[in-house]
């Protein structure tokens, strides 16, 4: 009889996260002590080269799930483990580390970019910030190759494309510096 294989440690595990935001004052007819449920209980796994897709109704939570994961917004509890390290309440250059393995594409490819940049410029600004400027004359042709855009595309700015093809340049930039984990927040791979 042959041993079960170990399951790998995951690359993420979430565990009890909780997001409650608090109402200001009476901007929407609430008193000052209330508070929004954003995310109540949420726990997940993810192993190494696994996918894993949150579904629900607009408004649910998936979003700002994503942003607590990476880190946009502090979680009100509950713990993030990344690569079985509690990332939950990480800051400055322990932050910066874990951006640099974690990458977004936000839902929204219209206000993804810069519209005064060129896009080869934006699916490069990943590595410049990493200090990886001598990769980008070769990686940025290839990331255009893999999401079947002409290199020629580097050259032109974000309006002279449509939202799809937007949305492809924002997974370019994504995977520009070959992250362990890429968040897609909903509609990214539409």
């Amino acid at each position: 009889m042959s041993a079960i294989p170990a399951s790998p440690r995951p690359i993420v595990a979430v565990d009890g996260l909780v997001k409650h935001f608090p109402v200001r004052g009476d901007a929407y007819g609430g008193r000052a002590d209330q508070v929004v449920h954003a995310v109540d209980g949420v726990s997940f796994t993810i192993a190494p080269g696994e996918t894993l897709a949150l579904v629900g109704e607009s408004g649910c939570g998936k979003s700002t799930v994503a942003r607590l994961v990476l880190r946009l917004l502090d979680a009100t509890a509950g713990t993030i483990e990344f690569d079985g390290v509690d990332v939950t309440n990480l800051g400055g250059k322990q932050l910066r580390d874990l951006r640099r393995r974690v990458q977004v594409v936000f839902q929204d490819p219209f206000s993804s970019f810069d519209p005064r940049r060129r896009v080869g410029d934006s699916v490069a600004e990943p590595l410049v910030a990493q200090g990886r400027k001598a990769e980008v004359a070769a990686r940025v042709p290839e990331l255009l190759d893999l999401v079947g855009l002409e290199q020629a595309a580097a050259n032109r700015y974000p309006h002279e494309f449509s939202g799809g093809q937007r949305q492809r340049l924002a997974i370019a930039r994504a995977l520009s510096v070959q992250p362990d984990v890429v968040v897609l927040d909903e509609n990214s791979w539409g």
